[in-house]
């Protein structure tokens, strides 16, 4: 296994964690309110890590554009949330899986052979079952579907703009978005008040993290494998997020649902075994 997907794994398994670090937040802070300290938080660390190499303007309309998919991703999945299960948002995020290939091919002609229709054949089966093969379509199931053809924009956005500093468009993107909240939330009356100190750790464990330490290697390393590859090995984040689910939230695993997660593993090694 390369440098760059043994990085993107461990983005998946921090990701996964923030599953039901999310679910017990938005129980006590509204979702989209909660979003924006957590990107306050990440936007405030690039700053003090990397200061003026950071703000570089070659980059900032193309921040701007993976913001606007990393913010509705993000915001459509946090919302959802309150209305369905950790284990069912981690599964239907992972839907991505199924769109990212098909957008690569629409927007960069990128095909996809035998091996990636077999790899994303388990891992989709996999995401069925460990939903229980039985995911209603509440309401915040259909939140997190939107959700997941968002962030499968944002993979392959990601690779298009694979050209450029990598550290200056992770920083964009994650400021643009923390922009883009904030405005939701004034526009929403929300006043930023409110928050435990319970929540405060969530929003700093998931801004340092899930945010700042997450997307930053993952625009750092999506662009040495190919979309669909990394959307394959992205998926291993509903089997983290469930067995999480499990053990803070008691969000139990069935037979059938280790089978889906048996599946998904099965999918990522054919995949990066090629």
């Amino acid at each position: 296994m390369r440098r760059g997907e043994l990085a993107l794994l461990a983005v998946t398994f921090i990701w996964g964690t923030s599953f039901p670090v999310m679910k017990v937040s938005v129980a006590s802070v509204p979702p989209v309110l909660f979003m924006t300290y957590r990107f306050f938080v990440a936007t405030l660390i690039m700053l003090l890590f990397y200061r003026r190499a950071v703000l570089r303007r070659d980059t900032l309309f193309k921040g701007f554009l993976l913001a606007l998919t990393l913010s509705s991703g993000n915001g459509l999945q946090i919302v959802g949330l309150k209305y369905t299960t950790a284990a069912d948002s981690a599964f239907i995020t992972s839907l991505y899986v199924v769109f990212t290939p098909f957008l690569a091919y629409i927007l960069m002609r990128k095909r996809v052979g035998k091996r990636d229709v077999v790899s994303l054949g388990a891992a989709v089966m996999g995401l069925y079952l460990i939903s229980g093969a039985t995911p209603s379509m509440n309401y915040g199931n259909l939140l997190t579907v939107l959700c997941a053809i968002s962030f499968a924009f944002q993979i392959v956005l990601i690779q298009i703009y694979s050209d450029v500093d990598y550290l200056s468009l992770s920083f964009w993107q994650i400021s643009w978005s923390l922009v883009l909240f904030a405005a939701y939330d004034v526009l929403a009356g929300y006043t930023f008040t409110g928050m435990t100190w319970e929540t405060w750790l969530a929003a700093l464990y998931l801004g340092i993290f899930a945010t700042f330490v997450a997307f930053t290697v993952q625009v750092r390393y999506q662009r040495e494998t190919e979309p669909h590859k990394a959307a394959i090995i992205y998926s291993l984040e509903a089997v983290f997020a469930t067995v999480l689910s499990f053990v803070f939230l008691g969000e139990r695993f069935t037979p059938i649902e280790y089978v889906g997660a048996f599946l998904i593993l099965l999918g990522v090694w054919n995949e990066l075994r090629g």
